[in-house]
């Protein structure tokens, strides 16, 4: 693995720009994934926020659905933030009719837990592991975790609810630091990547 990992983010919907311009800035190789040939060039990979729903079903349209499995049981280096969380978590509290998730963390998610749209807010969040201080969380529509399995280790707590989790090379936030122009977690993340290579 050299210093550049090449980092995708899966591109079939949410805010895959960002992502891109956060893990740059973390001397990745940053580029988006939207078919399996994509998914099977890059060492690590981002599933952005946006509708877990949608996601799913575009997954499947896509032909993504069983490679991203795959690769994440592989032990592929994964992040997941807001409905990329709900997608790597082994059972949703709530899903919608016909929902699959990729999982990969032994954790229950509950969908929208924050509230509606309008409810969205901003929280200073400590995530075990990325120093500095408080990264700024951006939570929009922001599942919540339920609980986590043995495996699981719950790296930030936000109100009482478990809002980041780590299994092995996959991470989960529920809130969106790419949008705050922090990129310590998206550097903790490309950091996951280069230490598997």
């Amino acid at each position: 693995m050299t210093d550049n990992p090449v980092i995708g983010v899966l591109a079939l919907q949410g805010d895959v720009r960002e992502h891109l311009i956060a893990l740059a800035s973390s001397d990745a190789v940053a580029r988006p994934v939207r078919r399996p040939e994509e998914l099977a060039e890059v060492d690590g990979l981002v599933i952005p926020g946006g509708e877990s729903t949608t996601m799913s079903k575009l997954a499947v349209l896509f032909g993504m659905l069983e490679p991203l499995r795959e690769r994440v049981a592989a032990g592929m280096p994964v992040y997941g933030t807001c409905a990329g969380m709900i997608l790597l978590a082994d059972k949703i509290l709530d899903p919608r009719s016909g929902q699959e998730t990729v999982g990969g963390i032994d954790m229950i998610v509950r969908r929208n837990a924050f509230g509606r749209q309008n409810e969205s807010f901003e929280a200073a969040v400590e995530v075990a592991g990325v120093p500095g201080g408080p990264v700024d969380g951006v939570f929009i529509r922001a599942p919540w975790v339920e609980s986590v399995g043995a495996r699981a280790e719950v790296v930030a707590v936000h109100g009482g609810h478990i809002v980041a989790v780590r299994q092995g090379n996959a991470l989960a936030t529920s809130f969106h630091p790419e949008l705050t122009g922090d990129h310590r977690v998206h550097a903790l993340f490309t950091d996951m990547v280069r230490s598997v290579g």
